[in-house]
């Protein structure tokens, strides 16, 4: 035996069928792989031009929906119709390719229908991530650059695939949440945003007065170049809305565009400040006033000169 594969012609046999099999298979296998990458460049290129007329189409529609709005709608949906598709391509092609090595691929997918079957059953959790990411994504709930709160966990969206959702927060963290366990999805960015304050006065204050400065910072906010274009309504005043241990608590809003809230809400902490200390009206702290009883004096401090 070991004399045949030391043996010569052996070896020359095996290298000319080798050889013509080359020949006869290697063209079409080449032309599978050049045919496949033509194929994704093309798809890439075709998904890229959908991309720029729906945003040349969102532009032209005249909905209240805001732009940055429509261009996140269609991100993530053209991000996943990418993927898609790319999959698509590789399997396609991975089978076109082993039939033309000479492969029988019915065995192979007879196979992967059952291999599916079984993991169908036993991945339904998975298949419980995809059916949600789909869900998402039909019902427009979250978008990529979106700000949200997932399950406690606020962020910003910076992907979204069928299976998970991909969450950065505030400190730079990462966060990974697969959409078939996602039980809570608040989106702090979607249309409009608003930045709502309560603003405590101590008691003693006006009340009328402390709403005119209030409106006047709100004024001054809406005529200014740097911050007109991310307010969308004028600044809202619904009055007192509790009494607190140490102060009068007044509610106020500002919508904005999409994710302008907290620009706008620091801006407007800052100039209140400055108009309160101009106005002289008093930003309580929390303190506590000490009764004695009706029998019993006051103390009463007295500074000897």
């Amino acid at each position: 035996m070991m004399e045949k594969y030391l043996s010569q012609d052996f070896w020359l046999t095996n290298l000319s069928n080798g050889i013509d099999w080359l020949l006869a298979k290697g063209p079409t296998l080449i032309i599978i792989l050049v045919l496949w990458a033509i194929s994704i460049w093309l798809y890439t290129r075709i998904v890229a031009r959908l991309k720029k007329g729906m945003l040349k189409a969102a532009k032209r529609t005249q909905l209240e929906e805001s732009m940055l709005e429509k261009e996140k709608r269609i991100n993530t949906l053209t991000n996943i119709l990418r993927q898609g598709g790319k999959v698509a391509i590789w399997v396609v092609f991975f089978l076109v390719f082993l039939r033309n090595l000479g492969l029988n691929i019915g065995p192979i997918l007879a196979s992967a229908g059952i291999l599916g079957l079984a993991i169908g059953f036993g991945a339904q959790e998975l298949v419980r991530d995809f059916i949600s990411g789909f869900f998402i994504l039909l019902e427009n709930q979250v978008r990529e650059g979106d700000v949200a709160i997932i399950n406690g966990t606020g962020g910003l969206v910076e992907s979204i695939a069928l299976r998970t959702i991909t969450l950065r927060d505030f400190g730079g963290v990462v966060h990974i949440f697969q959409n078939g366990k996602i039980n809570t999805l608040s989106n702090m960015t979607k249309e409009w945003s608003a930045m709502v304050f309560d603003v405590g006065v101590a008691y003693k204050e006006n009340i009328d007065q402390v709403k005119e400065v209030i409106a006047q910072v709100g004024a001054t906010m809406e005529n200014d170049p740097e911050f007109k274009d991310k307010i969308m309504n004028p600044l809202e005043i619904f009055g007192v809305d509790k009494f607190a241990d140490s102060a009068v608590m007044i509610k106020a809003r500002i919508k904005t565009n999409p994710g302008d809230q907290w620009i706008v809400g620091r801006e407007f902490n800052g100039r209140l400040k400055k108009a309160f200390d101009k106005a002289g009206i008093e930003i309580p702290f929390p303190h506590q006033t000490v009764y004695w009883g009706e029998t019993i004096s006051p103390l009463k401090i007295s500074q000897e000169k």
